[in-house]
């Protein structure tokens, strides 16, 4: 209960803040201390990336060791790429469209699985500036995957801004999801 009210309270900073000329001091030690995290216990992340295209990865890149804990992972901006590179039945991707729940969770299952990751990461959503497949602008699915317990957190998100900060505000927000998974 502790954990969901602290997560709680940062989805909220996070979409009040402004993120458009960039990530915000309060928040740019969010991936270092994810990064920490998962070296501390000695665990691998992967990601599979839509609306952020790669923005999480590089995230990660930037600090230095990251070689320790990532895998690898996807930029998987079109369905086409979802089924090919993650395997996604174009069937799952029809009745439920992208920008829904259950891609996010496939999306972290699957790049976690592909690239023997113990966290994978899923994210999709829109951007902007139009909708897509009837969900508006700032629509976000997260989808956190722990491979050694067999588990799976999704959250939705909807956040305001331009284009740039509603990808800036899902990569801070899927971090923090991973911190809540390995917390827990």
């Amino acid at each position: 209960m502790k954990k969901e009210k602290a997560f709680a309270q940062y989805r909220e900073m996070i979409e009040a803040a402004d993120f458009e000329s960039g990530i915000p001091e309060e928040f740019k030690s969010i991936p270092k201390d994810t990064v920490e995290q998962l070296k501390k216990l000695n665990m691998t992340i992967s990601a599979a990336e839509s609306l952020t295209a790669g923005l999480f990865q590089s995230s990660i890149a930037d600090i230095p060791g990251a070689s320790q804990v990532m895998e690898g992972g996807f930029v998987t901006y079109s369905d086409e790429a979802k089924a090919n590179l993650l395997h996604i039945s174009s069937d799952i991707i029809k009745k439920y469209t992208v920008v829904s729940p259950t891609v996010a969770q496939v999306m972290s299952e699957s790049t976690a699985k592909i690239n023997s990751a113990d966290i994978g990461v899923g994210l999709t959503g829109v951007a902007g500036p139009d909708p897509l497949e009837g969900s508006p602008v700032g629509t976000v699915f997260i989808g956190v995957y722990d491979r050694k317990i067999d588990s799976c957190i999704v959250r939705e998100f909807h956040f305001e801004g331009s284009r740039r900060a509603v990808r800036l505000k899902s990569v801070i927000i899927a971090f923090v999801l991973v911190q809540k998974l390995i917390q827990e």
